[in-house]
């Protein structure tokens, strides 16, 4: 009985052993083929992703002359664009790259198969209608995403920065303009974007209607709100008269998130001044631009000179910048963003010249005083900023107030991380927008941690010139609400905000490490 069983558990085992075995077997055989035929089907995409590929069905009679003669290939970098760079998706879009690839590879085959090219329109091919559904605009962002290189001619700058904050609005990919880029067309005339300001537009179209342009600036006669007009534009923007005055500058211990630097509280009086209803808008800012730019990387020491010169009336302006300083977020009536202090400064110099007013960025104690609009509370409107700010123990469990700040202030729980428009907050008392959060703001003091205890009891019109850095005001798109208090302050980190810029020397006109930055102008009052 025994023995019996013994034999039937043996001959169990060597069943389930074999078992075992072929199921491995074909575990790994299935493991084999299925790398193999992954392989293979990667080693068949690379070779139907090479420009040899490709011209074994585009059998165009000038494809691999014109190719080799374009700047794609013929150029000074040493770089090679290959067929697939540009008529595919980039390989950062995973889906759409092979997805393409496989329509327009069973599409190729088939033609090659099935059609004689001798009845093909190659110039029919060659025109840019037919052109732009065979070059997916994202590929040429993929290759060129800084779209100001060294050497840009100022034409091609003033363009590009039009294209980039019209993109949508145009509907123009970039081979609407580039058309011989990648196949050399010796007759070839370079497209030019119809409407685009300073740049008049195609060969078939007119050139912008100056008619509407301001001629002089708005000349003022007594002290009250104006609209300044820039000479030679189409823009204008609100400055709103702030009666001079007192009020006590800074904050006590015993307001929420109070910080040492904002103390001792000042009796600060200011003189009158006007100052800009909103921070200073994208179409002011390129208004600027296009009217000053700087000739390739101008050296920071030609520009300083120049610009410090009583006796040059040309005002050099920003060179060219490095990536996209919109962040894409769109320009017009957004604040412009991501320029230094020195291009701040430069822009009001500029801004001077034009209108023959003395314009300049605020001081501490201005910027101070136009914020609080006559309160002297943490904010210009009601409200605790503990029942506002994420920071303290109860957050962990109960939500911040959103409901009394939102309506005036763009900040972390309501910017949807990134810039607004002006139109999206309520003014202050005295009508100034955005004061608090959207974007940090340039003032012309530097900053020192001690500035309020150097001064005494009383003082009047103070700025602060010792320092190396700046005083930056407001908060930004990404502030707590206890950072965007009125008495709030804070500084730039020149060399931090600057740290991943690549060019050398690194530029003195905008920053690549910082979003949140930008600046209001105030116009000293002569009535």
């Amino acid at each position: 009985m025994n023995l019996k069983r013994t034999t039937k558990d043996s001959s169990e085992k060597k069943s389930k052993k074999k078992f075992f075995k072929r199921k491995s077997f074909y575990l790994f055989l299935g493991l084999f083929l299925g790398i193999t035929i992954v392989v293979s089907l990667y080693q068949t995409s690379v070779y139907f992703s090479t420009d040899e590929s490709c011209m074994m069905c585009h059998v165009h009679p000038h494809v691999e002359e014109s190719w080799k003669l374009s700047s794609h290939v013929n150029n000074g970098s040493g770089v090679k664009v290959h067929c697939v760079d540009c008529h595919l998706p980039p390989k950062s879009h995973t889906w759409d790259h092979y997805t393409a690839k496989a329509k327009l590879g069973i599409r190729d085959v088939w033609g090659y198969l099935t059609k004689d090219s001798t009845d093909f329109d190659w110039e029919r091919m060659s025109e840019l209608d037919y052109a732009v559904t065979y070059i997916p605009n994202e590929s040429c962002k993929e290759c060129h995403q800084n779209l100001f290189p060294q050497g840009i001619s100022d034409d091609a700058i003033t363009a590009h920065l039009y294209y980039e904050e019209n993109e949508k609005k145009l509907n123009l990919q970039c081979i609407s303009c580039h058309l011989d880029v990648g196949h050399h067309n010796p007759n070839y005339v370079h497209g030019k974007m119809a409407g685009v300001p300073g740049f008049g537009g195609s060969s078939n179209s007119a050139a912008p209607d100056t008619s509407a342009y301001f001629k002089t600036a708005t000349p003022i006669t007594k002290f009250e709100n104006f609209d300044e007009q820039i000479p030679g534009t189409p823009l204008s923007f609100k400055m709103v008269a702030i009666d001079g005055g007192s009020f006590k500058m800074g904050s006590t211990d015993k307001e929420p998130f109070h910080k040492e630097d904002e103390a001792p509280v000042r009796n600060v009086t200011l003189s009158p001044f006007y100052m800009a209803e909103v921070e200073i808008t994208w179409d002011l800012y390129w208004a600027f631009y296009a009217n000053t730019m700087s000739e390739g990387r101008t050296p920071p020491e030609m520009v300083f000179a120049n610009n410090n010169n009583p006796n040059v009336d040309a005002i050099s302006g920003p060179t060219p910048p490095f990536g996209f300083p919109d962040q894409g977020w769109g320009g017009g009536d957004r604040p412009a963003i991501t320029m230094t202090h020195y291009a701040a400064e430069t822009f009001c110099q500029w801004l001077s010249k034009k209108t023959g007013k003395k314009y300049r960025l605020p001081t501490e104690a201005e910027w101070e005083y136009a914020a609080r609009g006559g309160t002297e509370t943490p904010y210009f409107f009601p409200g605790n900023p503990k029942d506002f700010s994420d920071q303290g123990f109860w957050r962990k469990f109960f939500d911040a107030d959103t409901e009394g700040i939102s309506s005036f202030v763009i900040y972390n729980k309501n910017s949807k991380n990134k810039t607004q428009e002006p139109s999206t907050v309520k003014a202050n008392p005295f009508g100034l927008k955005n004061m608090l959060g959207n974007v940090m703001e340039y003032c012309a003091d530097k900053y020192d941690a001690q500035a309020y205890s150097k001064r005494g009891e009383n003082v009047t019109n103070p700025i602060s010139t010792e320092g190396t850095e700046w005083v930056v005001r407001g908060g930004n798109y990404t502030s707590d609400a206890a950072d965007v208090r009125s008495a709030a302050r804070d500084y730039t980190k020149h060399d931090t905000w600057l740290k991943t810029d690549p060019q050398q020397p690194k530029s003195i006109w905008w920053y690549s490490d910082i979003r949140g930055i930008g600046f209001r102008v105030v116009c000293e009052s002569n009535i």
